[in-house]
């Protein structure tokens, strides 16, 4: 992940480290009159089996008691004492607007009782969660009118509730979410198991009692600090199918009946969803899809961050207010269009022009075909390119980012490690929009392989920025469901589809297409030793397809976006100091053993953050290690760290990972430890070992 500021906001947003906060003696729960105009209360809000879910209602202050308010609720697991200090800026832009915004804590999580849930998007979050809006929309404050509004974990809230139809939900904003959630998530990505920095955090994270009391006691061993690690349920769950489609949209898209605005990034790893879904509702729908990563739009960095709020209003308006704001008459979609720029992160502003269309840009398709010469050209042609897999490459691909997301390092340094294909320098610019494919006539000679593919912009001075990339898990060719080993130097033909992306080829650039089989520690290692071999004829090519807009052409933007509002800051919050900008760990040593040939990969962060009730400091970091030699032979350890400083009383949690493989199964041991003042309160382990599908 490159270095920029917003990450530390995205950090404490979506909880991808285990930030948490302690209560000290007589601290308030709520800051102690209004701030800039608004007004936070926490309400307990009673669930039908008896417990109670905790959530700030964020209010204009000097508001009557007759005055009533449409509702956004935004509804989470990560803690929303603790994220006061980014949501309170955020929130007032709707408050200011004529809104009283709900943040709510899941059951379990945060000030919320209960038993902690059992895993993401689980059916328990989504009954309370339709409880949640039954009861806001019945108060007296309240119009009876509900918004859900989210960014990733809150995005996938808003679409797992429209599913369920509650009769106050009159509309969704979702951002950085995604229909699919086996696919794009972060637990089996492109369908190839995946150990994500997220998923461990949570983990410790689930494990804390809520602010600002921090009682521990029985009931909060049994319900929290003893229950089953999440990354253990997920990874016994290997294979697509009922466990992830309960919370996938894509399912069946008719399931939500209201309207929706959905938000996409260029660079955030959810990107795919925005033109499904533009694609498959039959709903009213907004599009905004800008050069951002896992982020808000107004947060954006590098540049250009936008008032996309202004937008949002003007939405909630018309859908719960039944203000004309004219947003309906403007186009569905609204996307930037990429311009080349330099690999890497640092950069001051992503290139490219703001374009509108009233759907999806329609295209026609350019063929490229792989060439014996490795060209990319018009017409197909024979060859037959073979590549020794080495488990250990990918860093070089992929940097810090552990995902299809953010900004790559030049891709030079990977395609050593590939097989590529270049076209000849364009005569003009090329621009596509969409998701590009590969076809593949591939053999591997071992009964399992993955095929990593990477489309990128070769410049002049030869620097190649990668453009979008995809991997594909070839047992699953037939069936994501039900895998079957391949037949070891059979040829098959391997359709990849390729994420969503936007992009301009200039004139003398090239376009290049990258093909491996290893992108580490982004993909866990398929685990046998093996050549690949792609092949090509002219009866049965492979080729890669571009998508090109063609007419209608998509309009340009009728006035500029906005610039960010400059927000009012909550009190008594503040990071103190950070390892990383990013907010989580980062690659830090890469080691080689020649003689053994393994790499390892050690990524760590540190960090502070103060409260009005104490201070917070947090640790992690995690190795990944594997052998060319021994590719079923993966590991990855971590160790996180959060430590809460009191007036007299210092609490300090520790997760402990050990997650490693052989050919015919995973093992999973994982260890979480309570201490208060260096005394040892508590501790409990889980170990498994898990079959290898």
């Amino acid at each position: 992940m490159e270095r920029f500021p917003h990450f530390r906001i995205i950090r404490q947003c979506l909880a991808f480290l285990p930030v948490i906060l302690a209560a000290g003696n007589g601290y308030a729960q709520v800051p102690a009159g209004p701030v800039a105009g608004i007004e936070i209360r926490e309400v307990m809000i009673p669930m039908p089996d008896g417990i109670t879910l905790a959530a700030d209602l964020y209010l204009p202050a000097g508001a009557s008691d007759t005055d009533r308010f449409p509702i956004i609720l935004e509804y989470l697991p990560y803690r929303k004492d603790e994220g006061r200090s980014h949501r309170f800026p955020f929130y007032s832009y709707f408050v200011r607007h004529g809104y009283i915004v709900a943040r709510t804590d899941i059951r379990g999580t945060g000030r919320s009782q209960g038993r902690l849930v059992d895993g993401e998007y689980s059916q328990q979050e989504q009954l309370d969660g339709v409880q949640v809006i039954d009861w806001l929309s019945r108060q007296a404050f309240s119009t009876g009118k509900v918004a859900v509004l989210g960014i990733s974990w809150g995005g996938f809230n808003g679409l797992h509730l429209a599913m369920r139809r509650p009769p106050a939900l009159k509309t969704i904003i979702t951002l950085m979410s995604t229909d699919d959630i086996y696919q794009d998530d972060v637990h089996f990505m492109d369908g190839i198991m995946h150990i994500d920095a997220y998923e461990i955090g949570q983990d410790l994270a689930n494990a804390l009692p809520g602010a600002p009391d921090f009682k521990i006691d029985e009931a909060y061993f049994r319900d929290r600090f003893d229950t089953e690690p999440w990354l253990l349920k997920y990874k016994r769950q290997q294979t697509d199918g009922p466990f992830w489609d309960r919370a996938s949209l894509n399912t069946d898209y008719s399931r939500i009946d209201i309207p929706m605005f959905v938000i996409g990034g260029w660079y955030d790893g959810y990107r795919d969803f925005v033109p499904r879904i533009l694609q498959q509702a039959d709903v009213p729908i907004k599009a905004l899809l800008g050069p951002w990563n896992h982020t808000w739009p107004n947060r954006a960095s590098p540049e250009p961050a936008i008032e996309w709020r202004e937008m949002a209003v003007r939405w909630l308006d018309h859908w719960l207010k039944g203000v004309d704001t004219g947003l309906m008459e403007e186009p569905a979609l609204t996307y930037y269009q990429r311009d080349w720029h330099a690999p890497g992160g640092d950069l001051p502003e992503i290139p490219g022009t703001w374009k509108t269309a009233e759907s999806w840009p329609e295209g026609r398709d350019t063929l490229l075909y792989l060439q014996p010469d490795h060209g990319l050209a018009a017409k197909p042609s024979v060859l037959s390119h073979t590549l020794s897999y080495r488990p250990t490459v990918g860093v070089e691909a992929s940097g810090s980012v552990m995902w299809w997301g953010d900004w790559a390092p030049d891709q030079r340094a990977a395609d050593v490690y590939s097989l590529t294909y270049d076209t000849q320098p364009l005569t003009g610019n090329l621009e596509i929009v969409g998701f590009p494919t590969v076809n593949l006539q591939a053999s591997a000679s071992a009964p399992a392989a993955n095929y990593i593919v990477r489309l990128s912009d070769v410049a002049p001075d030869g620097r190649v920025t990668q453009v979008t990339g995809a991997g594909f898990n070839a047992t699953h060719l037939h069936s994501a469901e039900r895998p079957q080993p391949l037949i070891p130097n059979s040829t098959y033909t391997i359709p990849i589809e390729l994420h969503a992306t936007s992009w301009t080829f200039r004139k003398g650039h090239r376009i290049r297409l990258s093909v491996g089989n290893a992108q580490w520690p982004m993909f866990w290692p398929s685990p046998y030793a093996m050549t690949t071999t792609v092949h090509s004829g002219e009866a049965t090519p492979s080729f890669l397809r571009l998508p090109v807009p063609t007419a209608p052409a998509p309009g340009a933007l009728a006035k500029p976006f906005p610039r960010p509002a400059d927000d009012p800051q909550l009190p008594g919050y503040e990071s103190l100091e950070s390892e990383t900008l990013s907010g989580f760990a980062e690659i830090r040593e890469i080691t080689r053993n020649e003689r053994t040939q393994t790499t390892t990969v050690l990524a760590t962060n540190s960090g502070s953050d103060r409260f009005p009730w104490g201070t917070v400091h947090y640790t992690e970091a995690i190795t990944h290690q594997v052998g060319d030699h021994t590719p079923a032979e993966a590991r990855v350890q971590s160790t996180y760290t959060t430590t809460v400083e009191l007036p007299g009383r210092t609490l300090k949690w520790t997760g402990i990972l050990e997650f490693s493989s052989d050919l015919g199964n995973y093992y999973y041991r994982y260890t979480r430890k309570l201490e208060e003042n260096g005394r040892h309160v508590r501790e409990k382990q889980w170990e498994e070992t898990i079959k290898r599908e």
